[in-house]
């Protein structure tokens, strides 16, 4: 069948809109009707091909749709069901099996190879050529009107909650809340620092406030979207520009946070969350920088300190269980990631990804 897709061709291009062919249904997989998807900064990196996909690919992993059709072998969806699309995963690795399928020995492949496990790809350029096109990034490939999905990235929600919305969940969402709500798990009462106040921050944001964090503090060097951290919910804060933010952090807090978060994968801000956290703190590194990146730390501090450091993926999440989580915690008011999107017309999809580089959007959403 044919579908109107967004295509990266060319690193750092634009991405075009074009016809492409939509193959059959394999046994494990779904064929879902996209409502909406969100735009992520993995999509401009692997668009950008600092993280590598093969082009030209579809990219588009937050997304949120009805199920138009299921393969022979799919028992946990049926047509006419609404879902959302999270990662992919093999579901039989010693991760997978251990509950932490964002580790799946074989994510790489499934999420970036941009063909399925048997090497094929569900798209091709419409006409004589007949050009494969690669697909099921992050086993979706939601810049899509339909997508031929892994049967293990499809989510059911509730028919009620709103698929105009539910997209980022899949992906930058959970990215967010999941690390502080499943990797640092910080109890009621505690002080948490947010480095970068993006969609993955400000959902971290949010889920610190359900955990019932005394102090969150958001660093950042865009005035308004620490103006706006606050009115979600930060305690404090602060202008990495104007200040010192280990300093301001220490002041705040007294002796350092007990929990931070580095959304910026930026070496100096990884640094910061490091030095920020007090003894026998918990770090998390959730922003992802091109390979080789490195950040030095004091060795002597380090130790005195002893802190805990981990990278996060996904936010840890199944996400089978933790979206739904999520939509419940929005539908009873107290996860209000929606204030987060802005909706953009699919034909509008490069004005998104620029909107979100500039930092004028936080998490852009295109709706079909």
């Amino acid at each position: 069948m044919l579908v109107s897709a967004a295509v990266a061709r060319d690193a750092g291009a634009l991405l075009q809109l074009a016809e492409l062919e939509l193959d059959e249904l394999r046994p494990d997989e779904v064929r879902v009707h996209m409502v909406a998807t969100g735009v992520c900064h993995t999509d401009a990196l692997v668009r950008d091909q600092v993280l590598p996909t093969p082009l030209p690919v579809v990219l588009g992993h937050e997304g949120a749709g009805v199920v138009d059709a299921v393969g022979a072998a799919v028992m946990t969806v049926e047509p006419g069901d609404h879902v959302v699309l999270g990662f992919n995963s093999c579901g039989t690795c010693a991760q997978c099996r251990a509950g932490h399928p964002a580790y799946c020995a074989a994510f790489p492949a499934l999420n970036f190879g941009g063909v399925r496990a048997d090497g094929t790809t569900s798209l091709r350029e419409s006409g004589a050529s007949g050009t494969a096109v690669s697909s099921h990034f992050f086993g979706q490939s939601s810049f899509a009107t339909y997508a031929n999905v892994a049967a293990r990235s499809v989510v059911k929600v509730p028919q009620d909650a709103p698929l105009e919305l539910l997209g980022p969940l899949g992906c930058g969402i959970s990215t967010g809340a999941g690390t502080v709500l499943n990797a640092l798990q910080p109890p009621a009462g505690s002080a948490i620092v947010i480095f970068g106040a993006g969609a993955v921050g400000c959902s971290a944001l949010l889920a610190a406030v359900v955990a019932g964090c005394s102090e969150i503090i958001l660093v950042d060097v865009v005035p308004a979207r620490l103006e706006f951290a606050q009115e979600l919910g930060a305690t404090h804060a602060i202008n990495g520009w104007d200040e010192d933010a280990v300093a301001a952090i220490r002041r705040i807090t007294g002796d350092g946070a007990q929990y931070a978060v580095d959304t910026t994968g930026n070496q100096r801000v990884f640094r910061q969350m490091v030095q920020s956290l007090a003894v026998r703190g918990s770090g998390a590194l959730v922003g992802a920088a091109p390979e080789g990146t490195e950040a030095t730390l004091d060795i002597g501090a380090l130790l005195v300190r002893s802190p805990v450091i981990s990278g996060v993926i996904e936010g840890d999440a199944v996400p089978q269980t933790f979206i739904p989580l999520l939509i419940d915690l929005y539908q009873a008011g107290r996860f209000p990631f929606d204030r987060l999107i802005e909706r953009y017309d699919f034909s509008d999809i490069n004005r998104a990804f620029a909107d979100s580089a500039r930092g004028e959007t936080v998490k852009p959403v295109v709706v079909f």
